[in-house]
């Protein structure tokens, strides 16, 4: 069944991350005023990008927590219907033991989001063409922030050409979603409502999501559910998630130049690459190991039509808790790897990223050398930030199955060699071979979260809606 996606009440970012926008910033904004919240969101509404068009010069999305839709005006009916994992948040225990926040990435020391900071209502998504287009563009949304709203932080941006801090290219592997211009192969196109509520997802359902009464929108805002007859607060909506990411870029190396040093001690270039290539599954300029297990290949910087079973079954090309292969299986999930089947339960596990980077980029060497221009303590790392319509089914599914879990696909204590815990259980990194496997040992952690929380992108009647409960 084709679907239709209705694109002029969807947020721009849902369909596409503003790649030719270069520079971002988000802004984090804390309500103390319903009132003054409503009016500032209203302002906010009529400037929204719409995902049915293609900004050349600026973009402005916004984002709202639990607390940001109570605070608005939300009675706590309206609220029970959003998932539970929005409604209850980032930082609940169970969340915390799921997402490996815990010991030095506990919510306690996070910047914000956490149980000692502020709530975080708002989270305002601002993308321009360049920087000075970027400060105008803040200035005219960031003024109408007044009495009875805070900002609570200013999250920058910077254009590292494509690549994340680590030094790899980075937004390769994005699904392809059905309605949307990209097309591809069946098995590679996930549908609409695995992204977008209000459509019918991987199962041929419906996620749940908040119906109201009609008694709630006497002005007819919000879409009619053709099923219910209730007005629908969530479709064309879809859970965002915002995690910032601190990468320890200089650990990074330096574990690595360590551990792949010769018997005489000294440093070996190339081993030091190819352990990294191994972890991450893709060398610096994006070739996958699963095609280019010899060495990088600017013919294949791009490459995303590739599987892992019949041709990398046990990992010798690319190991098996490598990060990407972790992160996407691809077609080697059970019950029957390797088929049309496995490809199905995949899909049924994406998600939808549109992160940026933060911080300056460092090369190995200047990692490695403490280059004065790049002091230790000038934090970089990632904004992460994906989509989803289900939350518990897709993000932390990934990384409480596939990144956090050190007996991932049949290994015993690995867990995702850059972005898993390594304490208590998890500090091993293993290379499979088709002679004998190596093993690294005492992988430390080389990322940490400095703030994090679960957001409902609106649809574009949805925000008009709420501005003016």
């Amino acid at each position: 069944m084709s679907v239709f996606p209705e694109l002029h009440d969807v947020q721009g970012l849902v369909a596409r991350g503003y790649g030719d926008l270069t520079a971002a910033c988000f802004v984090l904004v804390g309500f103390e005023d319903g009132a003054a919240a409503r009016r500032w969101l209203g302002s906010i509404a009529t400037t929204l990008t719409r995902a049915d068009e293609r900004p050349d010069r600026r973009a402005v999305n916004v984002a709202l927590t639990s607390s940001g839709l109570r605070k608005l005006g939300l009675d706590a009916a309206a609220l029970s219907l959003f998932s539970i994992e929005f409604a209850d948040g980032m930082t609940t225990a169970h969340r915390r033991r799921i997402l490996g926040d815990v010991e030095d990435n506990a919510p306690e020391g996070w910047d914000w989001g956490g149980p000692r900071t502020p709530d975080v209502d708002a989270a305002l998504l601002l993308y321009a063409v360049d920087l000075p287009a970027l400060t105008a563009l803040e200035a005219e949304q960031t003024d109408a922030i007044g009495a009875g709203l805070r900002t609570l932080a200013r999250l920058g941006t910077s254009d590292l050409q494509g690549h994340e801090p680590f030094g790899f290219r980075d937004g390769i592997s994005q699904p392809l979603i059905e309605g949307l211009s990209k097309t591809g192969p069946p098995e590679s196109t996930v549908r609409f409502g695995e992204f977008v509520l209000g459509y019918p997802n991987e199962y041929g359902r419906y996620t749940d999501r908040p119906i109201l009464d009609p008694s709630a929108d006497p002005a007819r805002i919000l879409p009619s559910d053709p099923d219910s007859g209730g007005c629908d607060l969530g479709r064309n909506g879809t859970y965002l998630v915002f995690r910032q990411l601190s990468q320890d870029v200089r650990d990074f190396w330096r574990f690595l130049d360590q551990v792949s040093r010769r018997p005489d001690g000294s440093a070996d270039r190339d081993a030091r690459l190819r352990l990294a290539a191994k972890m991450v599954g893709r060398w610096p300029g994006g070739a996958p190991l699963a095609l280019a297990s010899d060495g990088d290949d600017p013919a294949l910087a791009e490459a995303n039509d590739f599987a892992y079973f019949h041709h990398d079954r046990g990992g010798a090309r690319c190991p098996i808790g490598a990060h990407i292969r972790r992160a996407n299986p691809r077609d080697s999930l059970d019950p029957r790897p390797g088929t049309a089947k496995s490809y199905s339960i995949n899909r049924r596990h994406r998600i939808l990223r549109r992160g940026r980077e933060y911080g300056t980029q460092l090369t190995p060497d200047e990692a490695l050398n403490g280059n004065l221009a790049h002091p230790a303590d000038d934090e970089r790392g990632l904004h992460f930030i994906c989509l989803n319509g289900n939350i518990a089914r897709q993000f932390e599914f990934i990384n409480d199955t596939w990144l956090n879990d050190p007996k991932f696909a049949g290994l015993y204590d690995d867990a995702d060699p850059l972005a898993g815990p390594s304490r208590p259980y998890g500090g091993t990194f293993t290379m499979q071979s088709d002679a004998l496997r190596e093993r690294v040992t005492d992988v430390p952690r080389f990322v940490s979260v400095k703030g994090g929380a679960y957001f409902f992108l609106p649809g574009i009647a949805a925000t008009r809606y709420l501005a003016g409960l």
